[in-house]
């Protein structure tokens, strides 16, 4: 789906808990999660320390959203 919407000129994040599953189906703009039962945080964090986890990751993908790509591109930290 990624790809499909990308050729309508749409840019798309993929926020994934597995990279090489992400770069198998061709997404360009990657953006790695934490884990895969709880792919934005950690339930072990407490409320605060949840927010600052999903901030990052939501600021990521913004800038990687921004950014023209030229083909496959993971957004590390």
């Amino acid at each position: 789906m990624v790809k499909e919407i990308e050729r309508a000129g749409i840019p798309v994040v993929h926020i994934c808990t597995v990279v090489p599953i992400s770069l198998t189906v061709g997404a360009n703009r990657i953006v790695p999660a934490i884990a895969i039962p709880h792919p934005l945080g950690n339930p072990a964090f407490d409320k605060d320390e949840q927010k600052a986890i999903r901030r990052k990751i939501v600021d990521k993908a913004l800038v990687a959203l921004t950014t023209e790509v030229d083909g496959q591109t993971v957004f590390e930290d």
